[in-house]
C-alpha cells in the first residue's frame, strides 16, 4: 500500500464549495482519502511531506503544450504566427530526430513538473510520437497527447507533409498503443494541427472516429488575423463554423487560442461545450491579440489555460500563465474581471475538464486521484497575504513549488525532481539544440 500524507498546509480544495481548509491531505494507493484535519497513517509504510507555511492545491493542468518544441526556445522571437511557423518552427520540427524529440520532451517535463504542472494536453510533431509518449510515461506526468497531423498546407516542408492515409493510420495506431497506458495516466488526443495544414477528408475522419475511441481532439483555431483570412479564402468560412460543420466540436474537443471569434462562433462553442485553451503569453508574444476570455466565461464557454510551446512563450511556467490570465483582461473589462479564485479554477478544474479528467483530478476531494502540489508562500515576495488565492495568482512563482505528487507518487520532493536526472537532461538539451540548429 502506497501512502502519502501532506502535513499541515492551507488547502485550496477547488471543490464545489471552494473550501479553504487547514490540515492534512492523505492519499492511499493513488487516491485521496482525507482532506483537512489531522490524518492518521493506515499502514506502517508511509511518507509524510511537510506543508507548513505552504498552500496545498491541485496540480496545475495545462491544456495546450508542445513538448516537442522545447529545443527551439529563443530561436523564433519577434515573429507573427505564419512567419513563425514557416521560417522557424516547421523547419525545426522537420529536422528533429527521434533522440532530439525525446530530449525536447524530457526538458519540458523537467520544467513542467518542477513548476507544479501535473497534467498536460500535448501536441507533438508529425514524427517520433512514440518517443514523446515514452518520456511522458517515465517522467510521471499525466498527459493527453498525440501526433500532429499535416497532410496539406502552404509552406509545409517535405519532412512534415504526410499523405492523408498515412496520417490517419499512424494516429489510430498510436491511439491503440498509448490510450490508457501507464495505468491510465496517459491518454490519446488526436491533433490535426490546424485547418490550413489539414485536408477536409482528414478532419472529417478524425471528427467521426475519435469519440468512439474515447479520445480527445486537440487543435488550433482562430489564433491570428492572417490565419483567419486564409481559412476564409481556402474553406469559405470562419474556423469554428467550419470545424463545427465537419463535426469537430463538443466536450471532447479543445481549440487552442480562439483570439478572433465571431458572435456565431462563440455561440457554437457555448452550445456544444467545446473547450477554449487560453494561452495568454503566446498570444502576446506572437502579437496575435487578446482573447475575449471574460466574455466567453460569462456566456458559458469552457475555458482552461496553457503555456503553448517554448518558442512562443518562452517557457512552460503555469504560474506565469495564471498571473497573466488574471491581469491582461482587466484594462479592457475592468478590475473585477478574472478574480484570483476564478483563475485558479481555470488552471485546475478547467484544465481537468478540457482533458476529460474532471471526475479524477482538478480538485482535492475524497476518492479523486492524488495529483497535488505544495507551494511555499512564506517568501518575502509573497508575505503578507490575506488570501491564499491572491498569493497563488499574483505573487507566487513556479520556483516556490516544494512538493509535487502525481497519481499518488511523489515526483518532486523539496524542489528535487525524482523521476528524471535534471542536470543531465538540461545538458543534453543544450548540446542537441546546438547540433540541431547547426544542421538546419
Amino acid at each position: 500500500m502506497a501512502e502519502v500524507i501532506v502535513r499541515g498546509g492551507t488547502i485550496l480544495t477547488i471543490d464545489g464549495a471552494s473550501r479553504v481548509l487547514a490540515g492534512d491531505v492523505h492519499a492511499v494507493d493513488g487516491r485521496i482519502v482525507q482532506v483537512g484535519g489531522a490524518a492518521t497513517p493506515r499502514g506502517r509504510d508511509y511518507e509524510v511531506l511537510d506543508a507548513s507555511g505552504c498552500v496545498v492545491m491541485p496540480g496545475l493542468v495545462q491544456s495546450h503544450i508542445h513538448t516537442c518544441q522545447t529545443l527551439a526556445r529563443g530561436r523564433a522571437d519577434d515573429l507573427a504566427l505564419l512567419d513563425w511557423l514557416k521560417k522557424i518552427v516547421w523547419p525545426y520540427e522537420a529536422a528533429l530526430t527521434r533522440e532530439d524529440a525525446a530530449a525536447s520532451a524530457r526538458l519540458a517535463a523537467v520544467e513542467l513538473l518542477r513548476g507544479g504542472t501535473t497534467a498536460i494536453q500535448d501536441m507533438g510533431t508529425v514524427h517520433h510520437t512514440d518517443a514523446i509518449f515514452e518520456v511522458l510515461r517515465d517522467s510521471g506526468l499525466r498527459a493527453a497527447a498525440g501526433k500532429a497531423m499535416m497532410d496539406t498546407g502552404d509552406g509545409v516542408p517535405a519532412g512534415l507533409r504526410e499523405t492523408t492515409k498515412a496520417s490517419l493510420d499512424q494516429s489510430y495506431a498510436l491511439c491503440a498503443t498509448w490510450h490508457g497506458a501507464a495505468q491510465g495516466r496517459l491518454t490519446y488526443a488526436f491533433a490535426p494541427r490546424f485547418v490550413l495544414s489539414c485536408s477536409e477528408e482528414l478532419l472529417r475522419d478524425v471528427a467521426a472516429r475519435a469519440p468512439g475511441l474515447g479520445a480527445r481532439i486537440h487543435t488550433h483555431s482562430s489564433e491570428n488575423a492572417d490565419e483567419i483570412a486564409a481559412v476564409r479564402q481556402l474553406r469559405g468560412d470562419d474556423n469554428v463554423v467550419y470545424l463545427h460543420a465537419l463535426g469537430m466540436s463538443g466536450p471532447h474537443v479543445g481549440l487552442a487560442h480562439c483570439v478572433w471569434l465571431s458572435e456565431q462562433e462563440r455561440k457554437i462553442l457555448r452550445d456544444t461545450g467545446t473547450h477554449v485553451l487560453h494561452c495568454p503569453s503566446s498570444n502576446l508574444k506572437l502579437a496575435s491579440g487578446i482573447a475575449a476570455i471574460p466574455e466567453m466565461i460569462a456566456e458559458g464557454v469552457a475555458v482552461s489555460l496553457g503555456a503553448d510551446g517554448a518558442p512562443c512563450n518562452n517557457n512552460l511556467d503555469g504560474f506565469l500563465e495564471l498571473r497573466l490570465a488574471a491581469l491582461i483582461h482587466k484594462p479592457r473589462v475592468g478590475p473585477r474581471a478574472m478574480p484570483a479564485p476564478q483563475v485558479v479554477w481555470l488552471a485546475t478544474m478547467g484544465g481537468a475538464r478540457a482533458l476529460g479528467l474532471d471526475n479524477d483530478i482538478g480538485s482535492l476531494e475524497d476518492g479523486k486521484k492524488a495529483d497535488l502540489i505544495v507551494v511555499d508562500v512564506s517568501g518575502a515576495h509573497v508575505v503578507p497575504s490575506a488570501s491564499a488565492y491572491s498569493a497563488i495568482v499574483y505573487a507566487a512563482r513556479s520556483t516556490d513549488v516544494r512538493h509535487v505528487i502525481v497519481d499518488g507518487r511523489v515526483v518532486v520532493k523539496t524542489g528535487e525532481l525524482l523521476t528524471l536526472d535534471a542536470p543531465r537532461v538540461i545538458a543534453e538539451a543544450k548540446s542537441r539544440a546546438t547540433t540541431l540548429f547547426a544542421r538546419i
